[in-house]
């Protein structure tokens, strides 16, 4: 390809390499997009439940699709496998002399069945809800407010705490998800419990219904555990020995411990 300079020394070549990187983040909202309505359909339990491979009219029949819309679904699992949520496979089916297409799960699309110990589809279910995503739309106002509004809240006319006390499925997608990911930091505290020997006391700031400090609580019997989080998360959440709740406002307090556990929080940038 010729790379003579075209309009202000700017070379075509790299007119279209610069064409190639803002088109493919243009429509990156895509793969969310088409991830969302893989969780929504529930596609990675359906296939995890038929215990082997499965073709596409396997798919269609259960998630009984019309027929005028298969080709959609073909298209949107094979673009699916091309993000790595599936893997294709040929496979020969009873009565068949022709080997067929058929999905099976990935070690990323394990992680979106549900049910299992670690499960990421409330992250999904979350984060991708129209309610949540809809308040980036609201970067370009936010940075030209001079007040202490969050985009979520320009969206919404409310800050997030509030829209969540006052919207239970939004506070449960919360839960479940702040709940899921910390399956998951469960699991990579497993083979790294020393860094909790020698404490007696540990605050988990945002700990949500407590899953970490549970574990904690469980793993470590002398170890204080304290869930500190806002009082309608918190509210009637049972306590044990070494586990108690307490409600309250991070940006005011926390309660006083030897340690302080903060984990991410889905919500830091909106």
């Amino acid at each position: 390809m010729a790379s003579h300079k075209i309009n202000n020394g700017v070379k075509a070549n790299e007119i279209f390499e610069g064409q190639v990187k803002l088109y493919k983040h243009m429509f990156a909202f895509l793969d969310s997009l088409c991830l969302k309505w893989c969780v929504d359909m529930n596609i990675p339990n359906i296939i995890h439940n038929h215990g082997q491979p499965m073709t596409l009219h396997e798919l269609v029949s259960t998630l009984k699709v019309p027929l005028a819309k298969v080709s959609g679904v073909h298209r949107l699992m094979r673009y699916l496998a091309h993000l790595g949520f599936f893997d294709i496979v040929r496979i020969i089916q009873e009565d068949q002399e022709e080997k067929e297409e058929a999905y099976v799960l990935t070690y990323v699309s394990k992680l979106l069945v549900r049910g299992t110990d670690h499960c990421l589809s409330p992250m999904v279910d979350l984060i991708l809800d129209p309610t949540v995503s809809t308040s980036y739309q609201q970067l370009g106002k936010w940075i030209h407010d001079e007040g202490n509004q969050t985009p979520f809240a320009m969206a919404l006319d409310t800050d997030i705490w509030d829209f969540l006390s006052n919207n239970p499925t939004h506070m449960k997608y919360f839960n479940d998800a702040t709940a899921s990911d910390s399956q998951i930091i469960n699991l990579a505290l497993r083979d790294h419990g020393v860094v909790f020997e020698g404490l007696e006391s540990i605050v988990d700031v945002a700990g949500g219904t407590g899953m970490v400090a549970k574990y904690l609580s469980e793993t470590f019997p002398h170890l204080k555990c304290i869930v500190f989080d806002l009082p309608q998360v918190v509210k009637n959440l049972k306590e044990s020995n070494n586990l108690s709740y307490v409600g309250g406002n991070m940006f005011h307090s926390i309660p006083k411990a030897d340690a302080v556990l903060l984990k991410v929080c889905v919500f830091h940038q909106i």
